[in-house]
């Protein structure tokens, strides 16, 4: 082939559902998660059919977040940009894994309905706080379903595109950030960068939903344009649905919750709360 010829385009992979499981751990039948909402992120995620992820080296919307969430460990990163790839010597594993972080998203929850989640999280709202309870089985199957391959599509920029992101979950593993290594023996997967962080954050006791990508090569466009990827991006969920299913357990409200607005919004939505919510029960 001439030099001047243009390369064709590899399409980009699909994603796929929980294809690091065996390196993760998942929590055992029967676990509810607690995620902590403002009052108006709630409504716009029920309006708007989604879940919200962040990306994980973008988390500096709350005090005190993780500056490191998602990061190759410092003992790591020697070693990692020691090595090189065979067709790409300009590229290390350091560079593939900073790559990969750049492209990973998550959707965080706590494995305990503890003090410090309630104290820590959804703060600076004028209509207070909520507890959202989810059945974590449930919740899973829920999202697993949707994105199959061929039940969902990525938008971009008002435009539909294959579906690139692998959905994994697990807890999260609390390590002496700065003395702990996991590429002694071999490079780990990009994953397991993911579900590592500090001792200090331990209190968290998180389970994360993630979303990654691919963290070689990049994803270019019908236009040739070169895909970015935003801080946050928003997954389907229907809150109506997993409401009225048993997925969504409960609604907690925090002492300052305008408890009587939320009230008021989710009538509009001809919503009703699960039974030992902390909103009445509209039977009407």
């Amino acid at each position: 082939m001439d030099e001047n010829t243009p390369r064709q385009a590899t399409p980009a992979p699909l994603g796929s559902v929980e294809p690091h499981a065996s390196m993760l751990n998942i929590p055992p039948s029967g676990q509810l998660l607690y995620k902590m909402m403002t009052i108006e992120n709630l409504l716009r995620s029920i309006v708007g059919f989604y879940l919200h992820f962040n990306r994980v080296d973008q988390y500096i919307d709350f005090p005190d977040a993780d500056p490191h969430d998602g990061e190759q460990l410092p003992k790591d990163r020697q070693g990692n940009e020691m090595t090189r790839f065979a067709k790409a010597p300009e590229f290390s594993a350091a560079d593939y894994y900073d790559q990969s972080r750049c492209r990973t998203y998550a959707c965080c929850f706590s494995l305990e309905n503890s003090d410090f989640i309630w104290n820590k999280y959804a703060n600076g709202s004028e209509k207070g706080k909520v507890c959202i309870i989810f059945d974590f089985d449930q919740l899973r199957e829920t999202l697993n379903q949707n994105l199959q391959p061929g039940n969902t599509a990525l938008e971009y920029n008002g435009n539909r595109f294959r579906q690139i992101f692998s959905v994994n979950y697990g807890t999260v593993e609390y390590v002496e950030w700065d003395g702990h290594q996991v590429n002694e023996a071999h490079l780990p997967n990009p994953i397991k960068y993911t579900y590592l962080k500090d001792k200090k954050f331990s209190e968290e006791k998180e389970l994360r939903i993630s979303l990654s990508a691919p963290g070689i090569g990049q994803f270019v466009l019908n236009d040739g344009t070169t895909m970015g990827f935003p801080p946050s991006l928003q997954l389907f969920f229907d809150f109506r649905m997993a409401i009225a299913d048993g997925t969504v357990k409960q609604i907690l409200c925090a002492p300052d919750c305008d408890s009587g607005f939320l009230q008021a919004e989710l009538d509009k939505l001809r919503i009703i709360p699960s039974e030992g919510s902390d909103l009445p029960l509209n039977k009407g």
